[in-house]
């Protein structure tokens, strides 16, 4: 998210478009990201809101106090910065409806490439009549809550997706609809003998873990970490429909910064490998050294990359041995051993 997105959501009430909120009122903040400044005479109170965890202590370090999931209602008003992801958007705006008092004011900001002006679209098509106006690259909107929202939070709020049958998920999590191609190859090389204490990291919604255990039933636990705070939930409830009998652990954690405190048999991974749209191996690089760090000696690393993605140096800088198991059109799967 660039500064200046966070600029064009305040810049209505910078020019006064909007009513500056005033004291002892109450503001939430969706998709809250550092660096934002609070115009003069803005004297509402934030709830700042941030899942994914990186943001999140960004946010903490700026003595922003957030919080990962949103509490209370009765709120004057809410702020939403865009995502790129359009099931996102639209459920923060049905988040902030069930939360913000009618006559309340949300604010929503976002680049293009956020999908704020069809998000606007849609908001005129559900009868809010929002406003808008562009700054800074970017475009705000913004309307006043009726007093009936209960159609438009139907409308709005991410669905429940099954897949398989058996795994719960939500639009705006990592391969939301379907299991992700990469993840089902590395399942196939998944050990059938395994029977120490395994970390998942970027476990998703869980679907690595639950194939491992299966593959393994004699897996003594799996900790699984995760820097989307929703989709570790959706893990939770995955590991616990699909393996009630297995002991698990879950980690809310930015692995790059915050590695794991404890040592294990097995890694299990496929890290992530975008930023937005760009490429950006070093988050998979950084996870690689992590899971260095976590293993016992003698324990072993597998998992997936994208086959462009040159991991092999960081592999061989960290681990004894390393090498590579299978590899289809798109994806690698490769073993390291500490």
């Amino acid at each position: 998210m660039s500064r200046e997105t966070l600029k064009t959501l305040f810049h209505p009430f910078v020019t006064e478009t909007v009513a500056l909120p005033g004291e002892g009122t109450r503001y939430l903040f969706l998709g809250a990201e550092a660096g934002f400044a609070k115009p003069d005479g803005f004297a509402a109170e934030l709830t700042v809101v941030q899942g994914f965890r990186p943001d999140f202590r960004r946010l903490e370090a700026a003595h922003q106090a957030p919080v990962a999931v949103v509490e209370g209602d009765d709120f004057d008003g809410a702020l939403i910065l865009c995502d790129r992801h359009k099931g996102i958007n639209e459920d923060r705006v049905a988040e902030a409806l069930k939360r913000v008092k009618s006559g309340g004011l949300v604010v929503i900001a976002g680049a293009k490439e956020d999908g704020v002006q069809p998000l606007r679209k849609q908001l005129d098509r559900l009868g809010f009549a929002p406003e808008s106006m562009p700054k800074y690259h970017g475009v705000a909107v913004w309307f006043t809550v009726p007093a009936d929202v209960s159609a438009a939070i139907a409308t709005l709020q991410a669905k429940p997706v099954i897949i398989d049958g058996r795994f719960e998920t939500r639009a705006g999590l990592f391969s939301h609809a379907h299991v992700d191609d990469g993840s089902e190859l590395l399942a196939s090389r998944l050990p059938t003998n395994f029977d120490g204490n395994a970390a998942d990291f970027g476990a998703g919604w869980g679907y690595l873990s639950v194939m491992l255990a299966e593959k393994s039933p004699r897996t003594n636990r799996i900790d699984l970490f995760e820097a989307s705070h929703d989709a570790l939930e959706h893990a939770r409830k995955n590991l616990a429909s699909n393996c009630p009998k297995l002991t698990t652990r879950f980690f809310w954690q930015d692995l790059g910064n915050e590695p794991a405190k404890e040592k294990y048999d097995l890694v299990i991974m496929n890290p992530p490998f975008h930023e937005g749209h760009a490429a950006e191996p070093s988050i998979g690089e950084a996870m690689i050294k992590a899971a260095a760090e976590a293993l016992r000696n003698g324990g072993e690393l597998l998992l997936v990359a994208n086959r462009g993605l040159s991991y092999e140096a960081v592999l061989a800088a960290n681990f004894k041995q390393h090498g590579e198991t299978c590899r289809n059109s798109r994806f690698k799967v490769l073993w390291a051993k500490r």
